[in-house]
């Protein structure tokens, strides 16, 4: 890129049909995307869909095999890791355990040659800022998790990179902690401005803590968007079914009206916005809390089912629905305060045309 395009709209990181390949197996396959300063860009998929590889091709802890790697406009396909101005925060969080807080954090400063007062100042600053002033002294081992991963992005940000990376973060932290952990690291990313590429494999922790999402599978890219646009906005059966539980059924499209199809659902006939989606490739995608279900096994225009199986879960109740035409099986959930419908009772469900997403069924 000239200098130019090296201005306050370049992307802070830029991938340019980037191929990772292991012998004939493409780890990550043609992956394209722009990464806008100071914004948190989660990538998200399931298992070994390519993520951790395109996360780590960033790093330059790979190497593409095709493709180009810009970071702040700097072409670095070929640069070593120590040569590109990233952090990384690994999942096992990779502290020294023979060194005290302020040892670990103020490590990578000394290495590069700063004097020692300096680098304990700076990092001192760092600890501050991720709530750990007064624990210089402790050891790892005398530290919770959430602790650790403290120090961990303590020790990344010292060095002030250009893109932090986190590679699956959260996972060795309980559920409890996990919520607590992720609004801190999204506090931090917003008040010090961070440019931050996000792994996990985690739906709700990637719509909690992102700017935007890109979702992977099988090597590619399949969507990528805010998180309100992934999940009220997925582009098929797959997106609707990771982003959050979803209802995906067959539907029969007809007449065409404006930005409305009529859409058929065995018996039950639904207006929903095309999307401009429609004929034998399309398909309802439904959530499991916009489903009704309705204690009247004769209701109109409404399908038919029985209560199959009702779980408790707190705050609502979630139920398996046997339907009969079509058959299959759906999933609704309600609010605890709902009066609670028994098991094998028949029922009727309604889904609202508003909250029903027509998607490609592929």
């Amino acid at each position: 890129m000239s200098d130019a395009t090296h201005n306050a709209a370049s992307p802070a990181v830029r991938f340019e049909k980037v191929t990772k390949r292991y012998g004939d197996v493409a780890a990550v396959d043609a992956v394209s995307f722009d990464i806008a300063p100071a914004t948190l860009v989660t990538l998200l998929g399931p298992s070994g869909c390519g993520k951790t590889t395109t996360l780590r091709l960033v790093a330059g802890l790979e190497q593409a095999s095709e493709g180009r790697i810009f970071i702040d406009s700097a072409d670095v396909t070929r640069l070593s890791a120590a040569e590109r101005d990233v952090s990384m925060v690994f999942q096992s969080y990779a502290l020294f355990p023979h060194m005290d807080v302020m040892e670990n954090v103020s490590y990578g400063l000394r290495s590069m040659g700063m004097k020692k007062a300096e680098a304990a100042e700076r990092a001192a600053q760092k600890l501050a800022l991720v709530g750990l002033a007064g624990y210089e002294k402790r050891q790892p081992s005398e530290l919770s998790g959430g602790q650790q991963q403290r120090v961990a992005v303590a020790r990344a940000i010292v060095l002030e990179p250009k893109v932090l990376l986190f590679d699956e973060p959260l996972s060795n932290l309980d559920a409890k902690l996990r919520r607590r952990v992720r609004e801190e690291i999204r506090d931090l990313q917003q008040a010090l401005k961070l440019t931050v590429v996000y792994v996990t494999h985690d739906q709700e922790e990637a719509l909690a803590v992102s700017d935007r999402i890109v979702v992977m599978n099988a090597a590619r890219i399949v969507q990528d968007g805010t998180p309100f646009a992934l999940y009220n906005e997925p582009a098929s059966r797959f997106i609707a079914d990771f982003m959050g539980d979803a209802n995906v059924l067959d539907v029969a499209c007809g007449e065409r009206r404006g930005d409305v199809v009529r859409v058929d659902v065995g018996p039950m006939h639904l207006d929903v916005r095309h999307r401009g989606i429609a004929g034998r490739g399309a398909a309802l995608a439904v959530r499991p809390h916009s489903l009704r279900l309705v204690d009247d096994p004769d209701l109109p225009n409404a399908l038919r089912g029985r209560i199959r199986k009702r779980s408790y879960l707190g705050d609502h109740f979630e139920y398996h629905v046997e339907i009969a035409d079509p058959a299959m099986d759906l999933y609704a959930s309600t609010p605890a305060s709902a009066a609670p419908i028994a098991e094998d009772r028949a029922v009727s469900v309604t889904f609202d045309p508003a909250e029903s997403i027509l998607i490609d069924a592929r």
